[in-house]
């Protein structure tokens, strides 16, 4: 067999940029997770690549392009046989592993986001392995290995279904299985909006993956040294990158008129979204077709995250499940329905008639109903051994502290504490007598004193309000006569109990907002004066405008000089 040059560097350089998408899943799933588990996530992704290329290459390889059955390879320690007959043209052996063993990753790693924050470390290792040994390969075989679903003619290029669509059905069983993180539901089953911690994480990682998808799909061409495979690669570049503009767009007015305002992390999980659904037919479908595709992905998204989310209650903390499982089914069946026959594969709207399409639709619901059994199976083995999930308390305080011994992945930034609890108690109120034992202590103040002996009178005059309107009101202040004044920035709500919002299609109640507390200590300044000012310099009529306390102070005592009252809130001369 005679090597081509160009079209062994173009294999390789797919397998690079295949690679490099595991950096983009791991800022994707990071970002949209909570910091304290950001350590385990990073963790999970770089060991389902490493776990999984020994794994592909001791059995999954031989089991994926061994020209065994219909329905299974051969078993091929360390690659030995001989391959040619599925080997592309001009490609060496070597080059072809590596680059189907990066795809093999890719399946594996979908997992990890789905179920993240809450899957024992050692349990993901092993099913991590098990979808590289057996579950990614076998169903490959089906489709890429000269099995039963390709002499069919099922039509998959790059993946829809054999890649990403295996992971997101591995992702859907194992986060049911799983159940949802503490917190996510409350006691009458409805969801709870947890935002992701770092959307900059998550955004870097989208426009990686997008990047990346060049080389998933481009180069899943295997070959350059033709006119025709010149052709076709750059058909799959534009239809690669116009089916997930297409989607973002669409999810960016879709998610407008359903929530009133364009949702971020679901507009870049449309991104990803259109990529899966324009992967299976990127070379058969003209840029209508990619158009469409990435349509229909864009309103999915939305949908799909939202029924696993409100109806399943399915908890996917990325939506990989919707995103890799549903729009790689969806973008598999839609391939009958727009290819144009320019790759041999005709579909439905192309003169294809129904047969092309019944067959994706019969390639995906064997897929789905194959890697649901064995996943299964293999998440129950677990579950019955060494467990699958963390217990309640190593979830609270994160994964990357109870699986790793890593404090924080984030030394030196302060973290926003837990909020989100499971169960919560009722309150109980007491009645009658409590035992000290069970008292809350209480401070006791001293008792007041007589106009006369109090000498000056010192009023604290406490300011919440917009941080927008700090500035404004420490000019105005000072403009006053104010000599100091303490700022805090603070979590509070008013009467309206915080403005409702929407992260991922689920209400946010920010019952606490944050704002800025300003004390002001006077004596000598009238407080009327500091409160009317106040008032003009926040005043806008609108809710959230702010308040003003005013309390009586005791003394005052100036540390460095020992001042006390009167003194030591004036300035020195």
């Amino acid at each position: 067999m005679s090597f081509s040059s160009v079209n062994t560097i173009w294999v390789l350089v797919g397998a690079a940029l295949v690679f490099f998408m595991q950096a983009g899943f791991s800022m994707c799933e990071a970002g949209f997770t909570r910091a304290k588990n950001t350590g385990n996530i990073l963790m999970k992704n770089l060991m389902d690549f490493c776990i999984g290329t020994p794994c592909f290459w001791l059995v999954g390889f031989g089991v994926m392009f061994g020209t065994g059955t219909a329905l299974f390879g051969w078993i091929d320690p360390l690659i030995l046989k001989n391959y040619d007959a599925v080997l592309p043209a001009g490609v060496p052996l070597w080059a072809y592993a590596i680059f189907q063993t990066v795809f093999c990753a890719t399946s594996a790693t979908i997992v990890s986001g789905a179920m993240a924050e809450r899957t024992k470390f050692s349990a993901y290792c092993i099913y991590s392995a098990a979808i590289s040994l057996i579950i990614y390969p076998i169903s490959g075989h089906w489709i890429w290995g000269g099995g039963w679903l390709a002499d069919l003619g099922f039509h998959d290029f790059a993946g829809s279904t054999a890649v990403h669509m295996v992971g997101g059905v591995c992702a859907c069983i194992g986060a049911a299985m799983l159940g949802p993180r503490i917190g996510k539901y409350d006691k009458d089953k409805k969801p709870r909006a947890i935002l992701g911690h770092n959307l900059t994480f998550a955004a870097l990682g989208v426009f990686i993956l997008w990047f990346c998808w060049f080389g998933f799909n481009g180069c899943s061409t295997v070959a350059m040294d033709s006119d025709e495979a010149i052709v076709s690669a750059g058909r799959v570049f534009f239809n690669t990158n116009l089916a997930p503009a297409v989607a973002c767009c669409t999810t960016l007015i879709f998610t407008w008129i359903r929530y009133k305002k364009p949702d971020v992390s679901m507009v870049y999980n449309a991104a990803l979204a259109g990529l899966v659904g324009i992967t299976a037919g990127c070379d058969a479908v003209d840029p209508i077709g990619a158009a469409v595709i990435g349509l229909v992905c864009g309103i999915l998204v939305v949908l799909g995250v939202e029924f696993f989310d409100k109806v399943a209650r399915i908890d996917d903390p990325v939506g990989a499940i919707t995103v890799h499982g549903v729009c790689g089914a969806m973008g598999t069946i839609l391939t009958g329905f727009f290819a144009t026959g320019v790759s041999t594969y005709k579909g439905l709207f192309y003169g294809g008639g129904f047969k092309f399409l019944g067959i994706q639709c019969l390639g995906v619901l064997s897929v789905i109903a194959y890697v649901a059994v064995i996943i299964t199976i293999v998440f129950t083995v677990i579950k019955k051994t060494i467990g699958l999930r963390v217990e309640p308390a190593e979830e609270i305080a994160g994964l990357d502290i109870s699986e790793h011994g890593l404090l924080t992945a984030y030394a030196g930034f302060a973290m926003m504490p837990e909020t989100v609890i499971d169960d919560e108690d009722d309150v109980v109120y007491v009645e009658g007598d409590t035992p000290v034992a069970e008292a809350v202590p209480v401070k006791r103040m001293p008792a007041e004193t007589s106009a006369a002996e109090a000498g000056p009178k010192f009023t604290k005059i406490e300011i919440v309000c917009k941080e927008a309107k700090l500035e404004k009101l420490k000019n105005a202040m000072i403009k006053l006569g104010i000599t100091g004044m303490t700022v805090s920035h603070v979590l509070g709500c008013g009467i309206q109990k915080g403005k409702p919002e929407y992260y991922r299609g689920v209400m946010v109640e920010p019952s606490l907002l944050p704002k800025v507390q300003v004390d002001i200590v006077v004596s000598k300044v009238p407080v009327r004066s500091v409160i009317e000012t106040a008032k003009k310099v926040l005043y806008t009529g609108h809710i959230g405008d702010g308040k003003i306390f005013v309390y009586d102070v005791e003394n005052v005592v100036k540390v460095r000089t020992g001042e006390e009252g009167y003194d030591a809130l004036q300035d020195e001369e």
